[in-house]
């Protein structure tokens, strides 16, 4: 067996020690948040993800990875519904991943009904009696979503698609007041985003607006998988380090940036 130096031994611990501080500053980010219902007094589980996530038996219907839900099947009132005349992309039904988030947000069933308990087997129900999500209309966002961002629905008006050069969009955006997306191709399927950063760096990052495709794009929309915006565009529901409740620069939890000076809003639309 062949002896390791004290340099690659010390790269490896270095390594490892960083491998486990960004894990713990990633798991820090759900663990304690209010999306770890472990916490809630009806829980019967100390563990984080499962409310959410599990590694057998989930939901393949869902586009979000190892789904521990049943999806809703509620009738949505959307934003369109308010006739505005500056609402000028097409909409698809609501689904993709913003289906996911209404599982608890639209209180049609209880946060801690899931398809996989802990414990061997398959045991689906509920972990315990956490409840239904409340706080209307914020967190809990009912069915009528006249009054809450659109969601499922082109991203800038419309006007990219799969068949698209990867990098960053030359053509004409429906809406010209929104910032060109970049596009990547990752096995062999579209994934589109929109730079946060000052000087964008042509790199999807969690801290991007990230955007997502639509297979049942409605035929107003043209071609298929172009990018949407849903629920995940402005938020990560595993990072709840935005949060701060000091003026000026107040900010909510599980966005994907802080919103200083209106940041979240300013990345896509040219204000």
């Amino acid at each position: 067996m062949t002896k390791m130096n004290w340099t690659q031994i010390q790269r490896g611990v270095a390594g490892a020690a960083a491998l486990l501080l960004f894990s713990s500053a990633v798991n820090a980010q759900v663990a304690g948040s209010a999306h770890d219902l472990s916490t809630d007094p009806g829980s019967q589980t100390n563990e984080v993800c499962v409310y959410c996530h599990t590694p057998h038996g989930a939901d393949v219907t869902a586009v979000v990875p190892l789904w521990n839900k049943t999806l809703p099947s509620s009738t949505y009132q959307r934003y369109s519904d308010l006739n505005t005349s500056t609402l000028d992309g097409t909409e698809a039904a609501v689904g993709s991943v913003s289906l996911a988030c209404l599982s608890c947000h639209d209180g049609s069933q209880a946060m801690d009904n899931v398809i996989n308990a802990p414990g061997r087997g398959m045991n689906s129900g509920a972990i315990g009696n956490v409840g239904f999500m409340g706080g209307t209309p914020v967190p809990m966002l009912g069915t009528d979503l006249r009054n809450d961002h659109p969601i499922s629905i082109q991203y800038g008006g419309g006007g990219p698609t799969a068949a698209d050069a990867d990098g960053v969009y030359a053509g004409a955006l429906g809406d010209p007041d929104f910032t060109p997306p970049t596009k990547a191709t990752i096995n062999t399927n579209p994934a589109w985003w929109v730079d946060s950063e000052a000087v964008p760096d042509g790199q999807r990052q969690r801290t991007d607006m990230i955007l997502y495709t639509r297979a049942d794009a409605p035929a107003g929309a043209g071609a298929a998988r172009q990018p949407f915006v849903e629920c995940g565009s402005c938020h990560d529901p595993h990072n709840s380090s935005t949060f701060n409740g000091t003026a000026p620069n107040l900010s909510v939890g599980f966005l994907r940036i802080p919103n200083t000076n209106s940041d979240i809003c300013t990345a896509c639309h040219l204000k």
